[in-house]
């Protein structure tokens, strides 16, 4: 009998964006209430985490340079972490400028799994 391969590691950054906090609130309730178990939720968690990463890596093209204060940045695992003051973005496409007022951070990473590093 052949063994399944193990499912591949991806990041779960995205899990932190509007989209990713409204499915894990929505995935908690569930658990709550008893209509789904814990490993359930872990399992859409995880396909969230894949089907993101590999949708953003295929449909996203656009490319822009930033102009702004940086305040800090960090490299830890092969992530890089930028904050930003009052940046300036300008889309290579369009080139449609955005002005972010305050602080952004960017997270930057691999595209794909954990384990293409």
């Amino acid at each position: 009998m052949a063994e399944a391969k193990p499912a591949q590691p991806f990041y779960q950054i995205y899990r932190g964006s509007s989209l990713g906090k409204a499915l894990f609130e929505s995935l908690d309730e569930l658990i709550q209430s008893g209509h789904i178990n814990p490993q359930l939720a872990v399992k859409v968690l995880t396909q969230f985490d894949k089907t993101t990463s590999l949708a953003l890596a295929a449909q996203s093209k656009s490319k822009c340079s930033a102009k702004s204060h940086l305040n800090t940045f960090n490299l830890v695992d092969d992530v890089w972490t930028f904050q930003l003051q009052n940046p300036t973005f300008k889309f290579e496409n369009n080139a449609e400028t955005v002005v972010v007022p305050g602080k952004c951070k960017i997270v930057a990473c691999k595209a794909g799994s954990l384990e293409t590093k």
